[in-house]
């Protein structure tokens, strides 16, 4: 792993007109952000992670899952956003940047960074389970509780739930087209600490290839989409976006 930037890459990214970042949980991991199945800890531990982010999970009991999710946003909102977030925020401002992020968090935005997508939704864009209305800012927990009790919905009533996307659920199909659009009109695609195993969020760099854009990964590991990229870049965001991306 290394923070000297490969000469090609530098002149990728000087060069970049239309360039499109691709984002997996790998670019939060150095602010600390706990990974899905890390937020089972304390009184959790008991709780299997893919279960309690199912709808049938809610359906039976919302304020177990409602709990869960606002103490996951709560340890979310004390991260802060690494060197590697203010690298993109600051490129935004140089370029028409537009960032793809497979990540519920806020760290991209509390950077500077306007996301143009986020595919899995997000904690702290929350709504009504019934009529779908925006629920506003809620306050997360900052302690764990077992059970808490969903607030209702300002104009029906019905149970706010979390904004995420969970198991079983369709991908919304509004963040899924504007990806699909960034894919086919980039001309550089950074694709940044994603698995490249979970789909459709996995295919955006094949379409952006065959669509003409060079497509960059960078991630300390091998990944389900390395033999598919033009270059790999074997490091972390939070060393490789500041070296690449100053001036």
């Amino acid at each position: 792993m290394t923070g000297g930037v490969p000469e090609v890459l530098r002149t990728l990214a000087r060069s970049a007109r239309r360039p499109v970042v691709l984002t997996g949980a790998g670019m939060s991991a150095e602010s600390g952000v706990p990974t899905f199945r890390d937020a089972q800890t304390g009184l959790w531990e008991r709780f299997d992670a893919a279960s309690l982010a199912s709808p049938d999970a809610w359906n039976t009991d919302p304020a177990v899952v409602w709990a869960w999710y606002q103490w996951r946003a709560g340890l979310v909102r004390r991260a802060q956003p690494n060197a590697g977030h203010r690298a993109l925020a600051e490129w935004g401002e140089r370029t028409d940047l537009r960032i793809v992020t497979q990540n519920v968090d806020d760290l991209h935005e509390r950077a500077g960074s306007v996301v143009a997508a986020h595919l899995h939704g997000s904690l702290f864009e929350p709504r009504c389970s019934v009529c779908g209305t925006p629920a506003g800012p809620i306050e997360p927990l900052t302690e764990p509780v077992e059970r808490l009790d969903p607030p209702p919905c300002a104009r029906c009533g019905g149970p706010i739930r979390p904004g995420a996307v969970w198991f079983g659920e369709p991908m919304p199909t509004g963040p899924l087209d504007v990806a699909f659009d960034c894919a086919r009109t980039c001309d550089l695609m950074l694709v940044i600490g994603t698995s490249g195993v979970v789909h459709p969020a996995a295919g955006l760099p094949v379409l952006a290839r065959e669509s003409g854009a060079t497509v960059v990964e960078i991630n300390p590991d091998p990944t389900g989409i390395s033999h598919a990229v033009d270059h790999v870049w074997r490091t972390t965001a939070g060393i490789g976006l500041p070296a690449l991306l100053t001036d």
